[in-house]
């Protein structure tokens, strides 16, 4: 079992990152290592490994809910009015429909065997949309509508849905023991999951500030990212043996009053789900592969292509235009939901073997098709939307207290020859301790001193060994090159002495550090000679 944790640990991540360097989504690498690494050509994962796939997947499933919640913004949501909810439920319903109708036509199922396999189908994947709603976020695609806060609720809101359909068809299709009072109660139910699972969100989002903030439990980001993690999977393993409320919804409306209730705590666990996140992915994504069965698809890949065809372009496009009309989406950000909207990949690969194992005619092909959906809306979608956001989408400021920073600092130290460098430098590297982050040192030399490069370069070998840095000596003005080497490598901030060389220097800021606080766009720490304290600017 270890063994094959490590398989798919080590290569899924390489193959993933072999697949982004070719300019191609990582998970495609991943999804590829798991059909390597399955029964059907390696055989190299543990069948213990196997059998906790489900949990294992509940498990990712939780991390990018969570993600999705604490991405969120309840101004852009309220902006965008009924747009959201009405994404949540129409474009899943239409596509289920449309996919239930060709079934019956190109595989001869009956209605409700084709419904189910529109559920399955119609899903969407959070794996996918969530990391690039996330991302185009950061970005500040889409944000002034808040087009990706919709998309992100929808996407949710639509899972649920289809999810609680996908449930009650089984006992219809397997044992045929269900009443016409549980089709007449349908759409209560899932109003009350739906409710029920907002308010399990926001009770656990209360306890979690009460005890990570108010009674202090936590020392750090870490710890709290631990019990925030628990208390979200304990909802989906809750939601499983009581079936009242959805588990995923309450995860996400979790993540949602977090912001809510205790913006900071909010940002910390966004770093921290980020972390979890890089981990949960391969382990999704490679078991995903695994469970791909190579012969049913190729048996399958004609009339599945035309099916999921027919499902997105006709059933799923009448429901994102339904869900828009008379909203202020231009026609190019609605055309954006072709790509955005599309991909499966979670909730088919959760859920698509249960038809077969539970005996359901025609489960095979239904099987077959889910993993054909996945293989090519996944990477699929994952390459379209960042492809096609900037084409689509118009570019707005980023809120950065909604949106996780990503990154790694970096702090360009500008050092001269006189003492005050040891202080540049020292503070310099506290603050890369502090934050995993890099250091330019950059020394601009119009006289060809090599002994003071020679000195700064050793000074700053023995304040900078444990981090990563570069030192840069430049000539020219030297605001100039500060300023312009701090605009073209982004630095973070711009680390510099406070006081001057000459005498008359001593009584004002200095006429470097001067010039650069007056021009400069980028943050400025200035340093004070023997002293740890910094100005912010």
């Amino acid at each position: 079992m270890l063994e094959s944790i490590i398989w798919i640990l080590v290569m899924g991540f390489f193959v993933g990152q072999i697949a982004r360097r070719l300019r191609v989504p990582a998970l495609v690498g991943m999804v590829l290592v798991g059909i390597l690494l399955g029964m059907q050509v390696g055989n190299v994962i543990s069948p213990e490994v196997l059998g906790a796939a489900k949990s294992l997947r509940m498990i990712a499933v939780m991390v990018i809910l969570m993600k999705a919640g604490l991405g969120l913004d309840r101004e852009k949501l309220t902006q965008q009015g009924t747009v959201a909810l009405r994404l949540g439920f129409l474009p899943a319903a239409c596509e289920a429909i449309a996919i239930a109708i060709a079934s019956m036509w190109l595989l001869q199922f009956d209605f409700l065997t084709g419904l189910l396999l529109g559920c399955i189908i119609g899903a969407e994947s959070p794996a996918v949309i969530v990391p690039a709603m996330l991302r185009l976020k950061s970005l500040g695609w889409g944000v002034t509508k808040g087009i990706t806060d919709a998309i992100l609720t929808g996407s949710a809101l639509s899972n649920v849905l289809l999810l609680m359909v996908f449930s009650l068809l089984l006992p219809f299709l397997s044992q045929s023991t269900a009443t016409g009072i549980t089709w007449q109660l349908l759409p209560f139910q899932i109003i009350i999951q739906i409710t029920l699972g907002v308010i399990m969100g926001w009770v656990s989002a209360r306890m979690l500030v009460s005890l990570l903030i108010k009674q202090n439990w936590t020392q750090n980001a870490a710890q709290d990212s631990l019990v925030s993690a628990s208390i979200a999977l304990w909802l989906v393993v809750l939601a499983d043996h009581l079936p009242v409320f959805s588990g995923y919804m309450a995860v996400m409306a979790m993540g949602f009053f977090l912001i809510e209730l205790d913006a900071p705590l909010a940002r910390r666990l966004r770093g921290g789900f980020d972390s979890l996140w890089t981990i949960a992915e391969i382990i999704l994504f490679v078991l995903l592969g695994a469970s791909i069965q190579l012969n049913v698809l190729g048996n399958n890949l004609l009339v599945g292509l035309l099916i999921l065809g027919i499902g997105t372009l006709i059933g799923r496009s009448l429901g994102w235009y339904l869900s828009t009309v008379g909203s202020n989406w231009t026609w190019k950000e609605q055309l954006f939901l072709l790509p955005a909207n599309s991909a499966k990949a979670t909730v088919q690969a959760a859920i698509g073997a249960i038809p077969l194992a539970q005996g359901i005619t025609g489960g095979e092909t239904i099987l077959a098709i889910a993993a054909l959906s996945i293989l090519v809306t996944a990477p699929l979608g994952a390459w379209a939307i960042p492809t096609f956001a900037p084409k689509l989408l118009e570019r707005g400021e980023v809120d950065p207290t909604k949106v996780a920073i990503s990154g790694c600092p970096v702090f360009l130290a500008a050092v001269d020859d006189s003492a005050l460098a040891t202080d540049v430098l020292t503070k310099a590297a506290d603050l890369a301790r502090r934050s995993d982050g890099e250091v330019i040192v950059l020394y601009v030399d119009n006289l060809g001193d090599q002994q003071a490069i020679a000195l700064l370069q050793e000074k700053s070998q023995k304040l900078l060994s444990d981090i990563r840095y570069e030192f840069l000596s430049l000539s020219g003005t030297v605001p100039e090159e500060i300023l312009r080497v701090a605009e073209f490598r982004k630095v973070t901030d711009i680390v510099i002495g406070k006081r001057g060389h000459q005498p008359w220097e001593q009584v004002l800021v200095g006429s470097v550090s001067q010039a650069v606080l007056e021009t400069s766009l980028i943050p400025v720490i200035l340093v004070e000679s023997r002293s740890e304290q910094s100005i912010y600017i």
